[in-house]
């Protein structure tokens, strides 16, 4: 591959420029047949140097930009010119913002200064643009990875970009010539090989035209033979046709134009297939007879080519093909890639150009399993020469974060650019959905995708109103109307339930018990469980149905050793069979439900009813402990939406309640810390369970202290 620069230097200046190309001892031979008309191209008609126009306009805009990387850091303005009331601040949900609604707030203009909420990975991405680490970012769909992919285009220096031309080599047409030249170059050589072509075959049809002339002439005036003479014209004609497709594959191809690119590129290649990413020679039917297109020009770039000098972002990067990240990790650690045909079916596959610059900063992401299938040497490299980052999913609440909040309503506003603003009521009650959908208590959720389509859904409603602003009301409307397909599953289930009187939430019933999940990440629903005492056939066993998974599974032999250790019953002649009523075909997964297993088996023992207007979730450790689950707000709500008035949590998750002020009055929240005080909420019958309640209380104990426990149920538990 030939350079007119370095590839990693910045590119001289105009005249520098042009001066090498005047001087064509100094060209390579690998760049082909070079047009004298080339030296002349550096300036098109009229003396204007698109170079000098191009760096110029480069340099005002770096002067605009009066902040360098060197200026970011991680404390953003939040509210330029709004007012502020700091006494108010802790309290309010706007954090103290004295605004009528957000058309008060500004935007800030670039994507960095844009982020909420993730002040880590925001650093590391300002960190890994100053001195071109690459960067990996592992957590949450929705939680900005591709937000700050671009913003790290954005922080690039931008004077180094370059055009990439692919010429034919006479010497092997499979093996085209690479060469690059700075940005807003390779017009001006593409336009003044296209000018020579032009030249040249308007000289060849002259020369054509006279030959033919002089041809027709003389078979006429020799002996009147026109037919010949005509003949003979047509076979001139087409060896000039053919022999001019030769002046054609002369011209270069430009594969990489960054003329007209003011900051560094940025390729998002995610879910590309090996073509897309690593480029590609276009398959030619015609490879013989005068008609086949020159191999230079059926090269195709690739992501990494395009992003040269730039950022390639691939997310959900353990979805490329295992060969792929082998070439893409190759890419990487030689700055350069060949193209070649992708298919080995194709003629294309014969093609292979010579190395094309590919000096991208990589910004892998994924989910948490992103790193099950990733090859572990294209990882190693990128966290050898680059930094790993893990997204989080939750921020504490706090009055500056809810400042920003109501920024990132204004900013998904002003990017949308059809919503109405909305008023300050109207963000207090998505400042306030955002706390609910955090899961934990004195924290913001960062799955800023999900809130923002409530925010886009709001405005939707307000903007079909014709309305100035969007209100409250158009909020509380979104949050119903944008429900999630798992959340309107479990609506109707609950509704199909209560239509077949499958729901049960009055008087007491033995060995069942109303228990309580959570489908996909943000639906509750209730599960009931049955339990029944049986004559074992052989050896007592404990056998559980409804599509159980591992966890599930455990989770009942765990309850089974509280069991066997309270029970005064002989387990080795009984089969205890526990049943999840309708689990359904998704089966039921976690341990959240041991409680309710341990509940329905205790009471089919005892035979003691259970309470039915009780619903429950928690785990359980097997010394009867009640342990912290996730999803306890929206579990909560659906035992309301059931019908039920009295729901146990696990002590621990206490803090993690935040439900909407419909169920607050419906439902009476009970937390309990170890089995006895749940059997004493749950079960009906006061004789014999205070019998039981003592007996137990005298058996199990106690596994953590009350300090142990409130720290786990500070952590951030997955949905069980």
């Amino acid at each position: 591959m030939s350079n007119d620069t370095n590839v990693d230097d910045p590119p001289e200046d105009a005249s520098d420029a042009a001066s090498e190309e005047d001087r064509p001892a100094e060209q390579p031979e690998r760049q082909g047949d070079q047009s004298p008309l080339e030296e002349n191209g550096d300036r098109r008609p009229g003396g204007d140097d698109p170079i000098d126009e191009f760096e110029s306009s480069s340099d005002e805009a770096e002067g605009d930009d009066i902040e360098t990387v060197d200026d970011l850091g991680s404390t953003v303005e939040v509210d330029p010119g709004v007012e502020v009331d700091e006494e108010i601040a802790e309290d309010d949900l706007l954090g103290g913002l004295k605004i009528d609604s957000t058309e008060d707030i500004e935007v800030p203009d670039r994507l960095v200064d844009q982020v909420i909420g993730q002040d880590e990975a925001r650093d590391i991405i300002i960190k890994a643009a100053k001195q071109r680490r690459h960067v990996m970012m592992i957590g949450s769909p929705g939680t900005g990875k591709s937000m700050l992919a671009k913003a790290m285009s954005q922080l690039l220096p931008k004077e180094d970009l370059q055009d990439v031309l692919v010429y034919h080599n006479p010497d092997d047409g499979n093996e085209p010539k690479v060469r690059t030249v700075p940005a807003g170059k390779g017009e001006q050589i593409i336009d003044a090989h296209k000018e020579e072509a032009r030249k040249r075959n308007q000289m060849r049809s002259i020369l054509m035209w006279i030959i033919i002339a002089v041809v027709l002439g003389y078979a006429i005036l020799a002996g009147g033979q026109l037919l010949l003479g005509i003949l003979a014209a047509g076979i001139i004609w087409l060896i000039f046709r053919y022999t001019s497709r030769g002046s054609d594959a002369m011209v270069p191809n430009m594969i990489v134009n960054n003329g007209e690119q003011r900051v560094a590129p940025f390729e998002d290649a995610t879910g590309a297939h090996a073509g897309a990413l690593l480029g590609d020679v276009r398959h030619d039917p015609f490879q013989s007879g005068g008609m086949e297109t020159p191999s230079h020009d059926r090269v195709e770039p690739g992501s990494i080519h395009k992003s040269n000098k730039g950022v390639l972002f691939v997310d959900e990067i353990n979805t490329l093909d295992i060969r792929t990240q082998q070439k893409l990790m190759t890419a990487i650690q030689e700055g350069e890639f060949a193209i070649t045909g992708q298919s080995e079916r194709s003629s294309g596959a014969m093609v292979q150009t010579e190395p094309v610059p590919c000096d991208f900063i990589m910004v892998a992401a994924g989910n948490l399993d992103a790193m099950e299938n990733m090859h572990p040497a294209l990882r190693n490299r990128i966290k050898g020469y680059g930094y790993e980052v893990y997204m989080d999913d939750t921020i504490e609440d706090t009055p500056e974060m809810r400042r920003k909040y109501a920024r990132f309503i204004a900013q998904e506003i002003e990017r949308d650019g059809r919503l109405p603003h909305f008023t300050d009521e109207a963000v207090e009650e998505v400042i306030l959905e955002a706390k609910r959908r955090s899961g934990r208590k004195n924290h913001l959720t960062l799955l800023f995708r999900s809130l923002g389509g409530l925010v886009r859904v709001a405005g939707d409603i307000a903007r079909a109103e014709d309305r100035e602003f969007t209100t409250r009301d158009d909020v509380l409307q979104a949050k119903a109307r944008s429900r999630s397909i798992e959340q309107q599953l479990a609506d109707d289930y609950i509704e199909r339930r209560k239509d077949y009187e499958l729901q049960v939430n009055d008087g007491g019933v033995e060995g069942r018990v109303n228990g309580l999940a959570v489908m996909g990440e943000d639906s509750g629903i209730m599960l009931p469980v049955m339990a029944e005492i049986a004559p074992a056939q052989g050896g007592g066993q404990v056998i559980a149905t409804g599509q159980l998974k591992e966890m599930a599974e455990e989770s009942v032999q765990n309850v089974s050793a509280i069991i066997k250790k309270f029970s005064d019953v002989d387990l080795s002649e009984k089969d205890i069979h526990i049943q999840f009523v309708q689990a359904g075909q998704q089966g039921v997964d976690g341990d959240s439900a041991s409680i309710t297993v341990a509940t329905a088996v205790i009471s089919a023992l005892e035979n003691i009813p259970v309470d039915q207007s009780v619903a429950m979730t928690g785990s359980l450790s097997v010394r009867g402990d009640v342990l912290p689950v996730g999803g306890v707000t929206h579990k909560i709500e659906a035992a309301a939406k059931a019908g039920c008035t009295k729901i146990i949590i696990p002590e621990a998750n206490e803090q993690d309640v935040m439900i909407e002020d419909e169920y607050e009055e419906m439902v009476e929240i009970i937390p309990c810390s170890n089995i006895s005080e749940v059997l004493d909420v749950a079960l009906m019958g006061e004789p014999k369970k205070d019998s039981l309640v003592d007996r137990l209380k005298s058996i199990t104990g106690t596994a953590f202290d009350q300090g142990t426990v409130g720290s786990a149920g500070g952590s951030n538990p997955s949905p069980q």
